[in-house]
């Protein structure tokens, strides 16, 4: 067997499972589940009905590239919604299943395990796929605290010198998950910077992108930064989104991954061995749903409806505050992360996931602990009896 796997941790959600046994919730509390990032709004119609009419699609194999015309709605989403020139369809887009999928390939693909001392950078807290990917392709991870008392910014300037000059990847998440914040340009600039002095290469996971609150303040992509900045070739750096947020598909596992077209050379090439081929039919579906923005925005409308009658509720009993985009509360909590998380499910039955689950210790402290992840998944009227029990909980504390 591989010896990594020895590295690899329990996942957040096995973890949970733990941290439950032996729970029994009230009978007479209907279950609600606000622990896992799943979209629970509605599949729009004409995705579904696209799916549905491309069935005949099943008797082909699909390219590892996938097709024109799914590469080229990709391409001309990301014009749109960035307002980048031209993007080139064949060179500089990869659809693949779903971002989880790929961010992972991507890390056994970039890293060189057999050089020494090898790393990936990454946010703490943080999605495990970062870890994993790093552990199995040989790498160390090292984890960037994100804490609140500098606003979870990424802080790049805490990285020695030293650890710079053997991290061969970065992966950022922006907006954040859990903490929902977007990098500013002007920290895209220092990566950028810092890419061309070490020569690492940058991975954003941006697939909470189309989720925000204030159309004036639409969050920054890394491709949008990198031509902000005249880094026209997107040298060293490669996005990975998806339609399971934006469209409400986590289930048809449809993403892309866009950027620099001499790494996706090399990307693709990786993915003719690892067979992972996107299914015909949703590749129809997705190109509908990438060509179409009626149904995102009202997407972002639930959404803001959800935020804007939870956080009032919320906000007398515990510290929320509105994220910069994203679909979690962020939330420090009165008790330690975990007994909050399994008290409530006890006694309230509302799973909400403890944050020390999505961090690890690094500088002596585990930046997670203390939160908990509050995903505002479910409809509004699930939600709001949702905050209602959880303030009936934090009463009786």
């Amino acid at each position: 067997m591989n010896p990594y796997l020895t590295r690899l941790q329990p996942y957040p959600f096995e973890k949970l499972r733990q941290l439950f046994a032996g729970i029994t919730p009230p009978p007479d509390l209907s279950p609600i589940r606000l622990s896992i990032g799943e979209p629970r709004h509605p599949t729009p119609d004409f995705i579904r009905h696209a799916l549905a009419d491309s069935l005949d699609g099943l008797s082909s194999y699909p390219l590892t590239l996938g097709s024109d015309a799914l590469r080229g709605a990709i391409a001309h989403w990301l014009e749109r919604r960035y307002g980048l020139p031209k993007i080139d369809p064949a060179t500089q887009v990869v659809p693949v299943n779903g971002t989880r999928e790929a961010l992972f390939a991507f890390g056994q693909c970039v890293i060189d395990g057999t050089r020494p001392g090898a790393k990936v950078l990454c946010p703490n807290p943080f999605y495990q796929i970062y870890e994993g990917a790093a552990y199995l392709a040989g790498a160390e991870p090292v984890f960037l605290n994100h804490l609140p008392e500098n606003g979870f910014a990424s802080g790049f300037d805490a990285v020695d010198e030293a650890v710079w000059r053997d991290v061969q990847l970065v992966y950022v998440c922006s907006p954040g998950n859990p903490t929902g914040r977007v990098l500013s340009l002007d920290e895209w600039k220092q990566l950028f910077e810092l890419s061309d002095r070490h020569g690492f290469v940058i991975a954003a996971d941006e697939c909470y992108s189309e989720i925000w609150f204030d159309d004036e303040a639409k969050p920054i992509g890394g491709l949008e930064a990198a031509w902000r900045l005249g880094r026209t070739d997107f040298r060293n750096i490669v996005m990975f989104s998806s339609l399971s947020k934006r469209s409400n598909v986590p289930g048809m596992r449809s993403g892309f991954v866009a950027g620099d077209a001499r790494i996706l050379k090399d990307f693709v090439l990786y993915r003719t061995y690892h067979g992972c081929q996107m299914s015909p039919p949703v590749q129809a579906a997705s190109v509908v749903a990438w060509n179409d923005e009626e149904h995102v925005a009202e997407n972002r409308r639930l959404y803001r409806e959800k935020f804007a009658r939870i956080t009032p509720m919320l906000a007398p009993w515990l510290p929320v505050r509105m994220p910069d985009a994203g679909f979690y509360h962020w939330v420090r909590t009165p008790l330690p992360d975990t007994e909050f998380a399994r008290r409530l499910q006890a006694e309230y039955n509302v799973t909400v996931l403890p944050g020390s689950y999505l961090a690890r210790e690094s500088g002596g402290v585990n930046p997670g602990a203390g939160f908990i992840r509050i995903a505002l998944v479910a409809d509004t009227h699930e939600c709001v009896e949702a905050a209602e029990r959880i303030i009936d909980f934090c009463r009786s504390l």
